[in-house]
């Protein structure tokens, strides 16, 4: 039995008793902040997922101006290229 004790204690950091009390009171004043603003663990989870959507959203609209730019480019290289193909098959 202490061998199972000095791995709990060694997983937790300390003992189980003194990790509770930490925990108790870390969980009481970030309750209290939470509290203060009107702060609910729901309201977390949608800012981080409207953080994520924003993400991948200006991750398209980077993507399409990277294609709008593409086929731009490409609408000047291309033809160029053709031309300077077929002129060197000329020779």
């Amino acid at each position: 039995m202490d061998a199972m004790s000095n791995g709990l204690t060694r997983f937790l950091g300390d003992t189980p008793g003194r990790t509770a009390l930490k925990l108790l009171v870390a969980s009481f004043v970030v309750g209290v902040i939470m509290a203060t603003f009107n702060w609910y663990p729901v309201d977390l989870l949608f800012i981080v997922r409207d953080f994520l959507v924003n993400i991948w959203e200006t991750g398209f609209a980077a993507l399409g101006r990277f294609g709008s730019y593409l086929l731009l480019g490409a609408g000047v290289v291309i033809p160029v290229f053709i031309v300077l193909r077929l002129l060197s098959l000329r020779r």
